[in-house]
């Protein structure tokens, strides 16, 4: 099933302490500013419940785990300040996961693209697909992964990351991005990630939890700059979306 909603669907379920958040939007999960302020909103929310110890996060339907940005909202985009509001949800969604207090295990079944591939970096554990490829398509459209570059790096390292980049129309398999560090294992099918994710959840569930909170503060060690650092990336896409360049790709991948 595939959401009709124009501004998506976002639903939480939590079952033996563990919070499973399913994100959905008829543009092959791409995320429209709501869409990415609800996401946002949800891991806050998730972080303070007593009752979840792990949270799985993933996208409906059998295709794109996620098409990244909304190219309608960007081509939307006329000033500056409106640009800079938009990358700034991916900047606050990617904090928001960062400082989540609950370890993330990400569940990517399909191709991810530009901000699909940052929301899987930001995971703390991460299982796929063989047909999970990624790509960063930014330089493509005028603008670049700024704002999911600290969290794609930290996964990948910084030569894969500038591999993906430059080679902007390049797709990336999934079992590429397993060597690269990206995702923990994949899997043939659906149905045997699916297996994969609950039973690691489960196991991660049954461990203490001051442990596992201790444990993300580990992970993420090194990062307390990022509530600068994706506000300032924010700002350059921000600038650059509204090139002639921009407009002029974004409309020729709308046709």
């Amino acid at each position: 099933m595939v959401t009709e909603i124009p501004t998506g669907s976002l639903i939480t379920t939590i079952e033996n302490k563990i919070a499973t958040v399913e994100f959905g939007h008829p543009a092959s999960n791409s995320f429209p500013r709501e869409l990415l302020d609800r996401l946002t909103k949800e891991f806050h929310s998730l972080s303070t419940n007593p009752a979840v110890s792990v949270i799985i996060v993933k996208s409906e339907g059998t295709g794109a785990f996620c098409a990244g940005a909304s190219f309608d909202e960007l081509l939307a985009v006329s000033n500056q300040e409106e640009g800079t509001r938009f990358f700034l949800g991916f900047a606050h969604l990617i904090n928001a996961m960062r400082n989540c207090s609950k370890l993330i295990v990400g569940r990517i079944h399909g191709k991810a693209v530009g901000g699909g591939v940052g929301i899987a970096s930001a995971c703390d554990y991460t299982l796929a697909t063989k047909k999970a490829s990624i790509k960063l398509s930014e330089l493509a459209i005028g603008i670049g992964p700024f704002v999911i570059e600290p969290a794609v790096s930290r996964k990948i390292g910084k030569m894969a990351m500038s591999e993906m980049t430059l080679a902007a129309h390049e797709w990336k398999t999934a079992d590429w991005a397993a060597a690269k560090g990206l995702y923990a294992n994949t899997f043939e099918t659906i149905e045997e990630l699916d297996v994969a994710v609950a039973d690691f959840s489960a196991k991660l569930s049954s461990y203490n939890p001051e442990a596992l909170l201790e444990m993300k503060k580990v992970l993420w060690d090194g990062t307390q700059d990022w509530e600068r650092l994706l506000l300032e990336r924010a700002a350059i896409s921000g600038r650059l979306v509204l090139s002639d360049f921009t407009k002029k790709a974004l409309s020729q991948f709308k046709k």
